[in-house]
């Protein structure tokens, strides 16, 4: 992976946008203080106050990813956050496909467009929402956290970028173990909880992720069942 070329934005409607806006043909990282439209997943916003958190993305020109592996790009991702969490708080995991929890409060959001080219990924923008000062939370997201909320500490955005972006470069240089690692550290990876699909709420334990993104969990009465993203929920 090329080095990465590090731009800040005072504020932008998102920073996913900006890089297909600005495409370029190496590795970028652009940063923000302010978005006025982030999101997360489908038609999920994300609350971040001015200044407070980590609202970057990553333009990366994936080297011979097959399109049925581009889960990959979100393993690498979470494990690489997940990494540097760690380093700060306790009970760290990664609640599949790829938000980043501490026990049962999501502190860090992940959102991937991938652009293919014929059966190969051409290029992947990687946008990260990583709660970090940040102390009040007025949104209705359900269980939102902070670095702040939890350690009582303020952080140099800027230098937690760079940590995130190194542990980001290492994870892809040990590619073969991203799988594993993730794994292993999957929220509820162990143990029956209570889930919710289409035919209504239900008690299962997690059984596996396939290498193409679909989870896998046996409900407590036997059967097993493979959800896509947005298939099944977590009843936390």
């Amino acid at each position: 992976m090329e080095k990465m070329e590090v731009i800040h934005l005072a504020e932008t409607d998102s920073t996913n946008r900006w890089l297909r806006e600005h495409p370029e043909d190496g590795d970028v990282t652009v940063w923000t203080d302010y978005q006025s439209a982030g999101r997360g997943c489908g038609s999920n916003t994300w609350e971040s106050e001015r200044g407070a958190n980590l609202l970057y993305s990553m333009l990366i020109h994936p080297e011979r990813v097959a399109a049925t592996r581009q889960f990959l790009i979100s393993m690498v991702t979470a494990n690489s956050i997940s990494r540097v969490v760690a380093r700060n708080v306790e009970n760290v995991s990664v609640k599949w496909p790829n938000d980043i929890y501490v026990a049962d409060r999501k502190i860090c959001g992940i959102l991937i467009e991938n652009t293919l080219q014929g059966s190969h990924i051409k290029d992947s923008i990687i946008g990260v929402g990583l709660n970090v000062n940040q102390l009040c939370f007025v949104s209705d997201a359900p269980n939102p956290v902070s670095l702040a909320n939890l350690t009582g500490r303020t952080y140099d955005r800027e230098a937690l970028l760079g940590e995130l972006l190194e542990a980001f470069r290492d994870e892809w240089a040990d590619v073969e173990g991203v799988r594993e690692r993730y794994l292993a550290q999957l929220y509820r990876h162990t143990g029956f909880f209570r889930y919710r699909d289409a035919s209504g709420e239900f008690i299962a334990e997690l059984v596996t992720v396939e290498d193409d993104g679909h989870l896998v969990l046996r409900h407590i009465d036997g059967p097993t069942h493979r959800y896509a993203f947005k298939e099944v929920q977590f009843i936390i």
